[in-house]
């Protein structure tokens, strides 16, 4: 039998600290779709997708450096070298951007170890997602 997967639902995260994880997500560019205290859940959107990412706290979570065990989260966007300019104005040091297959990407650790990754398409565009105007505002 194969299993049919029908696409994402949402992407969740641990976070140590939700006040702090969604002021530092909001700050490096993640619209906040609803947050809910008393569950210790933040649903961030992610352009025109219903899934988002789910910060989820987790009591007892310290801050901890980014490992090789720390998933990476990739995200689609226009230019991930502009991206990281974007951070860095935030007041975050990503990583410099590297060279990918389809173009640049650019990854940011949270204060929990979670990675996210800023990727674009710009060496083939015609893998890219098309700008909404959600997603350029």
């Amino acid at each position: 039998m194969s299993l049919s997967l029908l696409g994402f639902d949402n992407i969740l995260l641990p976070v140590g600290d939700l006040g702090e994880a969604v002021d530092f997500y909001e700050r490096a560019g993640f619209p906040l779709a609803f947050r809910l205290d008393e569950a210790g859940i933040a649903i961030l959107k992610v352009g025109d997708e219903t899934p988002g990412v789910l910060l989820r706290q987790e009591d007892g979570l310290s801050p901890r450096p980014p490992g090789a065990w720390s998933p990476r989260i990739w995200l689609e966007v226009e230019d991930a070298r502009a991206t990281a300019g974007h951070l860095a104005g935030a007041g975050f040091a990503p990583d410099p951007p590297f060279s990918v297959s389809t173009g640049w990407t650019v990854e940011l650790a949270d204060p929990w170890g979670n990675i996210v990754g800023f990727t674009d398409y710009l060496k083939r565009p015609s893998l890219a997602r098309k700008a909404t105007a959600a997603t350029s505002a």
